[in-house]
């Protein structure tokens, strides 16, 4: 009769460690799926980005319309309107003068007081970029386009802007040594009238 209750306790034990690896091994699993799921999502969204990258401009250029489709983080657009301006213009006879009023679109909201420190160095730029037009270029067109270039130009200065590009270098070893040209924000990324009175 000793030899049943030995038997009895060496058939327990064997139950035990069935349980005990059907864990492990239920552990074993799910961490192998959860890791391999996470492998998978992690090389989608690397060959997602891969590919945006590859697009270049257009994937740059669809991100913030995708962004404001969905309600994302493009803010509004800032604007910074300048006193109205009354400059005589360079026609014959300085008989002609110029009312210009000037809303400058900024970046974003911080660069307002930047702008705001430097507006009275702008404003005397523009009004001298104003009083070297004739009335002629004033009306046209293409002068106001010119203009609105020339004073972006000239807003861009105090911030390190506004410099004339130097001449394309002729040779090869020139080229080399050149460069890559560093895209800079300055805080005035748009210039537009609010008013235009030639008179």
């Amino acid at each position: 009769m000793a030899t049943k209750p030995e038997e009895a306790a060496a058939e327990k034990p064997p139950a035990k460690s069935k349980k005990k690896l059907f864990i492990i091994i239920g552990a074993v699993l799910a961490l192998v799926l959860g890791g391999g799921g996470g492998f998978l999502y992690v090389s989608k969204q690397r060959a997602a980005a891969a590919a945006a990258a590859e697009d270049g401009g257009d994937a740059a250029e669809a991100a913030p319309a995708k962004a404001a489709a969905h309600g994302g983080a493009k803010s509004a657009p800032v604007y910074l309107p300048l006193d109205n301006m009354v400059v005589n213009l360079a026609d014959p006879g300085g008989e002609r003068v110029a009312q210009v009023g000037i809303t400058f679109e900024l970046l974003d909201a911080h660069a307002t007081d930047t702008v705001k420190a430097y507006l009275p160095t702008i404003r005397s730029a523009i009004l001298l970029l104003l009083s070297q037009r004739t009335a002629e270029e004033m009306l046209s067109a293409e002068g106001k386009q010119k203009l609105i270039e020339d004073i972006l130009r000239e807003a861009s200065v105090p911030f390190g802007g506004g410099h004339e590009e130097p001449a394309a270098p002729t040779d090869a070893t020139a080229k080399k040594k050149a460069k890559k040209k560093v895209a800079v924000d300055y805080p005035v990324t748009g210039v537009l009238f609010s008013s235009l009175i030639v008179q």
